[in-house]
């Protein structure tokens, strides 16, 4: 079962979360989302747990509960959907203004 948890406190990093899903049962893996640029938590992240029983129970336990001081949001995470809007590469294809620094005189 994959679960997804948000309002995560900053401080926290993955070990934090496997040891508090790990209070009700096997996690094969906790993962907090961090920022690619700056490395901080962005505030959430994804817990898996292989028992669909325990995975149920550690979410109706922590929902709503507090850690860190901030109120989690726990709940089973939605499959990650395709990007359809998704166009490819860019690439200059030569139009537009400017061309590329070049002085235009007619």
């Amino acid at each position: 079962m994959n679960i997804y948890v948000a309002n995560l406190h900053y401080r926290l990093n993955d070990e934090d979360l496997h040891q508090i899903f790990s209070e009700f049962g096997e996690v094969t893996s906790a993962k907090v989302i961090k920022d690619h640029e700056t490395g901080r938590s962005r505030g959430f992240g994804f817990v898996e747990m292989p028992n669909q029983e325990e995975g149920s129970k550690a979410m109706d336990s922590l929902n709503g509960s507090e850690v860190e001081g901030k109120q989690l949001m726990v709940n089973e995470a939605r499959p990650k959907q395709p990007n359809n809007n998704f166009k490819g590469g860019g690439g200059n294809r030569g139009g537009g203004y400017g061309g590329g620094g070049r002085d235009r005189r007619y």
